[in-house]
């Protein structure tokens, strides 16, 4: 199976909260459109610092991540972030990956949006059994 990649939209949380306040116009909700690598090897969301300066999320914590090649590394994690895909969308913190590293969307976010992998069509697709609303378990 090759690479698979999906087009999302990561928007600033912060700022839809500020927007239904009335505090900024919906013009100004930062929003970035990514084709983000689809990564089952990774848990969280992973941006770039070229998304992060777009968004200009607020930090919460560094964090110590395993990379690919077996490294230990200190990212800074920051959020909240609103994601979106087709029908689905979830909020959860990104990692922060140095330069202009590729945007990885990680299995915590997959889960929580409740889509899929399709091996056949090599793409992320919704989950097929409940195309409606997310679904998933409690325990």
């Amino acid at each position: 199976m090759g690479h698979i990649y999906a087009d999302v939209e990561l928007i600033n949380a912060e700022d839809i909260g500020l927007a239904r306040r009335y505090i900024i116009g919906e013009d100004e909700i930062r929003r970035v459109h990514c084709n983000m690598l689809v990564d089952t090897g990774a848990y969280n969301l992973c941006i770039n610092e070229s998304i992060q300066a777009q968004l200009q999320l607020p930090f919460i914590e560094q964090r110590t991540a395993q990379t690919a090649d077996g490294r230990f590394v200190t990212y800074d994690v920051v959020g909240p972030v609103h994601l979106k895909f087709k029908n689905r969308n979830t909020i959860c913190t990104a990692m922060v990956l140095p330069g202009d590293n590729e945007a990885l969307l990680g299995v915590i976010p997959l889960e929580d949006m409740d889509v899929l992998i399709h091996p056949l069509r090599q793409e992320l697709i919704v989950h097929p059994d409940h195309p409606y609303m997310a679904q998933m378990k409690l325990k």
